[in-house]
């Protein structure tokens, strides 16, 4: 359709190229039509961004948990100019480039312990595939070829390339896909809220921890090639780590020889209040998965960082790691990556999210005297709002009650009250909230503010 054949108005043709061509990631693309349009984000400043109607909304998930430093910024955009015109590509296979190079030192600066080994991609789930395959040909490399398993936890998000797929453990993302690729097992998630073994406890037993020695011993160790956990998970949530688990779980793959990954495509670069979140919950992973806030989204990058040791197999005359991805270590990506840490150091951004995280969690925590509110929880500038029929007894939604409570109303209801979060049910309904890392106590009052409202509102309905 070109624009000589519509006779509507400009934001009309828009709507009609969008559906005639623009396919949406994990949309329904069948909800939207003449009266139910596509929402059209246009510009962005600061923790807000703009829609094609000029009504401005508080980006209350960071984009999708990516805009550290929020939205407008001119030194990163000037940063990627400077560096296209200089140099607009160059693969890093069998060559280098000095922003890749001096992106790598910093990233291995920041992680923990002898973490030092880079390797770029473009996404976080060609980071989480890219560990996989790297676990597997080390073990290979070091003379046990039989550890291929991957153990992770259930409803955890890893990705979406079909080996980051199957390591993720939300089987509606799954099953449209399966048979995926074999190997991976998933163990108990920390959530404590709907936990049968120490939700009534003072403190968690570990058995979420135990589940995973476990899998490795019926498995068999010999066959097992890596642990992967997020540090606060994602999905089901914002499940944060209960107190000696990640040390626990380390234990468990130091006694078994299984390589232990801290998938922090979301949880690094200040979310939780650290570079890596692992440093935060003293955890020295043996290899770190991150993405996302890297660039604050300014320009897409990943990277898989390792251990030295996991790097001296491919040391040797003749090896390599047989994995390149085309864009990876993208020179302009990496500049914004740098320009992008500069100003974290420049602004003090960690500094700033661990002064503030108390705020915005009495800020949230303000919802709990709504009755359709049954737990909060998260850490730094990360949290779920887990919603319940039940207070009392913990109650959840049926799929349609569920469907009806975060579809039907409370997504569109929180957008049109001008704040984006995200409201789903990968595991029970949750709201999910991760803004930019730049707010401040008037951007919590003004999330708490407009989810009293429409969860007040929601409530009434059921």
């Amino acid at each position: 359709m070109s624009e000589h054949d519509y006779a509507g108005s400009e934001h009309e043709l828009q709507q009609a190229t969008a559906r005639d061509h623009l396919w949406l990631h994990f949309t329904r693309m069948g909800a939207y039509n003449e009266e139910h349009p596509i929402p059209v984000i246009e510009r962005g400043e600061g923790p807000y961004v703009y829609d094609n109607h000029g009504k401005r909304y508080l980006d209350g998930l960071a984009g999708l948990f990516v805009v550290q430093l929020g939205h407008g910024r001119h030194d990163l955009a000037e940063a990627a100019r400077n560096q296209a015109e200089k140099l607009a590509y160059f693969p890093l296979w069998s060559y280098a480039h000095p922003a890749g190079i001096e992106l790598a030192d910093r990233l291995a600066g920041y992680a923990p312990g002898d973490l030092n080994r880079v390797f770029f991609t473009t996404s976080g789930s060609e980071a989480v595939e890219a560990a996989w395959k790297l676990s597997r040909q080390y073990f290979k490399a070091i003379g046990q070829p039989s550890r291929y398993k991957v153990i992770s936890r259930n409803i955890a998000y890893h990705g979406t390339s079909l080996g980051a797929l199957s390591i993720t453990g939300i089987p509606s993302a799954r099953i449209p896909f399966e048979p995926l690729v074999p190997g991976a097992r998933k163990a108990m998630n920390t959530n404590r809220y709907r936990c049968l073994d120490c939700s009534h406890l003072d403190r968690c037993t570990l058995r979420c921890a135990d589940s995973i020695e476990q899998i490795i011993e019926f498995e068999g160790p010999e066959t097992v090639a890596a642990v992967f956990v997020e540090p606060v998970q994602n999905s089901g949530g914002c499940f944060p780590p209960p107190e000696g688990y990640l040390q626990q779980v380390r234990e468990i793959c130091d006694r078994y020889g299984v390589l232990l990954v801290s998938d922090e495509v979301i949880c690094a670069f200040g979310r939780i209040g650290d570079m890596f979140a692992c440093d935060r919950y003293g955890l020295l992973p043996d290899i770190i998965t991150c993405a996302k806030g890297m660039t604050s989204g300014y320009s897409p990058i990943g990277a898989m960082i390792a251990r030295d040791h996991i790097m001296e197999p491919f040391l040797e005359h003749g090896a390599s790691f047989a994995h390149g991805i085309t864009f990876g270590g993208h020179p302009v990506s990496a500049a914004v990556a740098l320009a992008n840490l500069d100003a974290f150091e420049r602004e003090g951004i960690i500094a700033h999210v661990r002064k503030h995280e108390s705020d915005f969690r009495a800020s949230l925590e303000r919802l709990r005297d709504l009755p359709i509110v049954g737990d909060i929880r998260g850490a730094g500038y990360f949290y779920g709002i887990e919603l319940v029929r039940d207070k009392s007894t913990k109650e959840t939604f049926s799929h349609a009650e569920a469907e009806l409570l975060l579809r039907g109303f409370l997504s569109p209801a929180l957008f049109d009250a001008g704040l984006i979060c995200r409201a789903d049910d990968r595991g029970d309904p949750v709201i999910q909230l991760s803004p930019p890392l730049i707010c401040e106590q008037e951007h919590f009052d003004e999330i708490e503010g407009i989810l009293h409202k429409v969860l007040e509102e929601a409530w009434s309905r059921l």
